[in-house]
């Protein structure tokens, strides 16, 4: 049978190519246009060799890389070759999003072949697809395959390719047979082979169409070590993040040794060093290093594989070394933080474990040097709390302590319920969260309830302090402090005054650059600068609703946040340089008013980078936003209180999504600390409290409401609870 092809031109249907062969045709069309577009991207270790080859494509002619951000590795130099062969250095990091695992890359290159981006919201299952990518260093290889749905992991919205992904296809792009972009591939299945996951190319387009550029010399900052404090030796990758520092990759020591040497001059004997440590394999090794020369001679304290040993590294290979103690010890806890601490006599050194001397030598083979960090093979380690003086504190409680602490909750771990009264009787008794957390670990079938108290004991502590900050008079308030306190309430490992010190430093930074008597618009300016353009900070649009985004310290690690942590911290910065900013508490949006000049106060949105906006424009962003008319009181200066109040509320809204019941009762509890007269969030907290069986707390807010009898409630329905909390808790 004929079949007609266009109105002049007839052929059989014999002579069609058949179906394999015509899709083979396709994708081999489909590939030779879009390879051109298909880039190398590999970045650089301290040392200047490479560490990290992956994929990336061109998504604009003038030198727009897409690709994954592991793929660019953070803080490192990173190099692209295109397919012409052409090795680019990366001029910026153009935009990134840790939770997505996505970036743009941008080079100094023009007329670049792009590939053009779907929409992979229409992507449907079944449906053949074409990756390219480099997989195990093999340039732009071709993998077919099709797409097998979309799954949730980790918290993000993927799709699942049947299709080989290996080490190397990462950050390539998934094309359709047409040859638009629906995805980046992104990680490997674990449990197939023919299994992989790709980003959707939608997720994408707002980093695009907003993005957060860093200037490489930037880029390399972030995460890095503060090297007015500490200087690496001997290679290895070694970060500081939330009041840490972190420890990867081997050195290029033997043994994989690396150092993290404290620029501190090293005291006069005796003198004490201490540090907290954590290690991800206990196969590896990680503590304290010290009289060290900057090189390969210093003293090791550290566990290693299962032992507590002392170490004197005369040299580079093992046969320089002595071990000077290598056994185990009853005091190392293996999986968890453990404090090592060192003191330096004149002619001994005594070695502690979690308080405990574990080592008494009286080795002089090293005289004195600097003190700091070390790491050896293969094994992540965590330090904190890193202390250097003639006497320092104890790590652990002491007996008196635990005594005191174990007889007050003697009577509490028992009943099933946690009892508030001990809670605050603990929060003045002193090192409560350790000595509980300790007693937990012994005794196991105490142990969540113990944790829960610790918790409580903590988080009372946090708002106790919050409570008594916010009672100051407004302008006296120290915001950005109140906003540390809403962050160290949720993770007690937050170095709170670390990140005070970080924000006074970035202060004078724009000092420094400011000429003498500049105005406030020369101040603003020279902010928003330092912030958006020299360091990246911006407004998180792919991920708005993480909690990181609501806690400071995060925000200033990550450079991402809310409209309204932004505006903290922006406000702060500018009180310290001579502005006088005040929040505005806009519905939907937060946003800053510059009121240094009172004749002409300056509407900002710091979630726009600083952008001076009119009221009319404000107003438009609000009705588009939550649907309301944007009022005069909306625009008069947000009082601290009221702002903490807000992010309270936003943190409230994630946990509800999180676990319904018991997760807004901490932010209900500091919310009612600050304002005990909301009657409407001591119901919901009275409901929440009954349905987590804290009967006795729950009572207590349904007494409230009804001897208060507060406009809006239902008083009947309180009753009804009132009397269900009374049937339901154990009589005594």
């Amino acid at each position: 049978m004929p079949v007609w092809i266009g109105a002049d031109r007839r052929v059989n249907a014999a002579d069609e190519p058949a179906p394999e062969q015509a899709k083979e045709n396709a994708v081999e069309q489909l590939v030779k246009r879009a390879r051109a577009s298909v880039v190398v991207i590999s970045f650089r270790g301290r040392d200047g060799q490479p560490v990290g080859v992956g994929t990336g494509f061109v998504v604009k002619s003038d030198g727009l890389i897409a690709t994954n951000l592991h793929v660019i590795g953070e803080a490192r130099h990173i190099s692209v070759r295109t397919a012409d062969g052409r090795e680019h250095e990366a001029t910026s990091v153009h935009a990134s999003d840790r939770h997505l695992d996505l970036a743009l890359v941008k080079i100094d290159a023009r007329d670049l072949p792009t590939l053009e981006l779907g929409d992979s919201d229409g992507l449907k299952s079944g449906q053949p697809i074409v990756a390219l990518g480099n997989p195990h260093g093999l340039e732009r290889s071709v993998v077919t395959g099709v797409v097998s749905g979309t799954r949730r992991i980790n918290g993000r919205s993927m799709i699942q390719i049947a299709m080989p992904v290996e080490p190397g296809n990462s950050g390539g792009p998934v094309l359709d047979m047409s040859g638009k972009v629906h995805g980046v591939v992104t990680i490997k299945s674990a449990v197939t082979q023919n299994l992989g996951f790709a980003m959707p190319v939608n997720a994408l387009k707002p980093m695009l169409a907003k993005p957060n550029p860093v200037p490489m010399d930037r880029w390399v900052t972030i995460g890095a070590l503060d090297a007015d404090h500490w200087e690496a030796k001997m290679g290895g990758q070694w970060r500081q993040r939330a009041g840490r520092i972190v420890a990867t990759s081997q050195g290029r020591g033997f043994g994989g040794r690396t150092l993290c040497l404290s620029t501190r001059p090293e005291p006069k004997r005796p003198y004490e060093i201490a540090v907290s440590v954590r290690m991800s394999d206990e196969s590896g090794a990680a503590g304290l290093a010290f009289c060290s020369d900057g090189g390969d001679r210093h003293y090791g304290f550290y566990p290693s594989n299962g032992n507590i040993r002392l170490t004197r590294f005369d040299g580079a290979n093992v046969f320089t070394w002595r071990v000077l103690h290598d056994k185990p010890s009853v005091h190392y806890r293996p999986g968890d933080w453990n404090t090592l601490k060192v003191r330096l006599e004149p002619k001994r050194i005594l070695c502690y474990v979690n308080d405990e001397l574990v080592v008494e030598s009286d080795d002089t083979g090293l005289k004195s040097g600097r003190v700091g960090l070390a790491k050896f093979r293969t094994t992540d380690a965590e330090f904190r709390r890193f202390q250097l003086g003639d006497k320092l504190p104890a790590a652990r409680p002491t007996a008196a302590q635990v005594g005191a602490i174990t007889d007050k909750v003697a009577d509490v771990t028992g009943s099933g319920e946690l009892n508030e009264d001990v809670v605050a009787s603990l929060v003045d008794a002193g090192p409560t969260t350790a000595v509980l957390s300790e007693r937990a670990k012994r005794l196991e079938a105490e142990a969540e309830q113990l944790r829960r108290l610790a918790g409580e004991v903590h988080r009372k502590r946090v708002r106790d302090e919050l409570v008594t900050l916010l009672k100051g008079k407004p302008e006296k308030v120290d915001l950005f402090h109140a906003a540390l306190l809403v962050a160290y309430m949720d993770n007690e490992e937050i170095e709170v005054q670390g990140y005070r010190d970080e924000l006074d430093r970035m202060a004078a930074a724009i000092r420094e650059r400011l000429p003498k008597d500049a105005p406030p618009v020369t101040k603003r300016a020279m902010l928003n600068r330092y912030l958006f353009e020299e360091n990246a900070y911006h407004g998180s649009r792919t991920n708005y609703y993480n909690r990181s985004n609501s806690y400071i310290n995060e925000v200033m690690d990550d450079r991402e946040g809310l409209p309204i942590t932004l505006s903290i911290l922006y406000i702060e910065l500018g009180k310290r340089i001579g502005l006088k900013l005040v929040g505005a508490s806009l519905p939907g949006h937060f946003m800053v008013r510059d009121v240094t000049d009172k004749d002409e106060p300056q509407l900002i949105d710091v979630y726009e980078r600083g952008k001076v906006v009119s009221r009319d424009e404000a107003a438009l962003r609000v009705v588009e936003i939550t649907g309301v008319r944007l009022e005069k009181e909306h625009l008069e200066p947000a009082a601290p209180r009221d702002v903490i109040l807000r992010m309270l509320y936003n943190l409230m809204g994630v946990a509800r999504q999180e676990d319904p019941t018991a997760g807004p009762l901490p932010y209900l509890d500091a919310i009612l600390a600050i304002d005990p007269k909301r009657s409407q969030e001591r119901w919901v907290r009275a409901v929440l409290r009954y349905q987590a069986k804290r009967y006795r707390a729950a009572l207590a807010d349904a007494g409230w409401l009804l001897e208060n009898e507060p406009d809006g409630v239902d008083l009947q329905r309180v009753r009804r609870l009132y009397n269900a909390i009374e049937q339901a808790r154990p009589k005594p």
